[in-house]
């Protein structure tokens, strides 16, 4: 499915969560209000995992807090405790911000899935959850006892196992998948390398029809590959900005693959909200 010298590589082992705060939008104030903590996935659902992140929060006596995320292009598996919902439930690709209340006191530990990885364990249309939180058990049989498990204990380590343990069991009789591993190829490409900013590039690196990577993306990922390509882009641009890259925005947009600083402000602007400026400004310490 692929041609020249891209061969499909994947690698199931474990993959260290990233140090940075990438995707997390004024991650200064979103650390003022909650504590974030990532682990590693083990060796046992590697393949289809990439990290568990924990949030917990105590806002009582305080005003609720927005925390606001540009999301990965996965699927996240949560286990919720909070003011507005308890238990396991599934999150779909989310293509716009996504914006959580944190009020009074309350807890979420999520399973990040690798980018396509929920589409090649279940075998489901990640399409047909993009944007969209379900509970759990209409997916998962026996989601809401493991639910229960999971927040019966405030050990992280504890919860991996519990949750490994789980979907070990659940991903019996899942066969190898060549299209999950040519996605995943795909989508490490677009996210490390920055001379990769449009589709064209994507299908012609990889030897692949526009009409089969669409598809591919739709069935893998839930998003298409146009939007993947921008979120990266803009997950980048609005680190940089929260770090203080303010001096030259033209070349930062044409750092991140925009045509010019127009079109970097125009799209931020669009799904942050607000001009990168504005966000800098709101972002860096006063």
């Amino acid at each position: 499915m692929t041609g020249g010298n891209d061969e499909v590589r994947f690698d199931p082992r474990p993959v260290p969560p990233p140090e940075t705060a990438k995707g997390i939008l004024r991650p200064r104030q979103q650390n003022a209000a909650n504590n974030h903590a990532r682990l590693p996935a083990g060796e046992r659902v590697a393949r289809y995992v990439e990290w568990y992140w924990a949030v917990r929060w105590d806002r009582r006596g305080q005003p609720p807090f927005a925390a606001e995320v540009l999301s990965y292009p996965c699927v996240n598996l949560t286990f919720e405790r909070t003011h507005e919902r308890t238990g396991a439930f599934v999150t779909g690709v989310w293509t716009t911000k996504y914006v959580r209340e944190l009020a009074g006191e309350g807890e979420t530990f999520g399973v990040k899935f690798r980018p396509g990885g929920f589409g090649a364990f279940t075998g489901l249309d990640v399409g047909a959850y993009s944007d969209t939180s379900v509970p759990a058990a209409e997916i998962f049989p026996g989601a809401d006892a493991l639910g229960e498990t999971v927040l019966a204990t405030a050990d992280p380590l504890h919860r991996r196992t519990v949750i490994e343990d789980f979907l070990v069991a659940a991903q019996r009789g899942v066969g190898d998948d060549t299209a999950y591993r040519q996605v995943l190829t795909i989508i490490e490409a677009m996210e490390h390398d920055p001379h990769l900013t449009r589709v064209d590039q994507v299908t012609e690196r990889f030897d692949i029809p526009i009409r089969t990577l669409q598809r591919l993306f739709r069935r893998y990922v839930g998003g298409s590959p146009k939007w993947v390509l921008r979120r990266y882009r803009l997950q980048d641009g609005a680190q940089l900005l929260a770090e203080g890259r303010t001096s030259d925005l033209a070349a930062l947009a044409l750092e991140l693959g925009y045509f010019d600083q127009a079109h970097f402000s125009n799209e931020f602007a669009k799904e942050i909200g607000m001009p990168p400026l504005e966000y800098a400004r709101t972002s860096l310490p006063s």
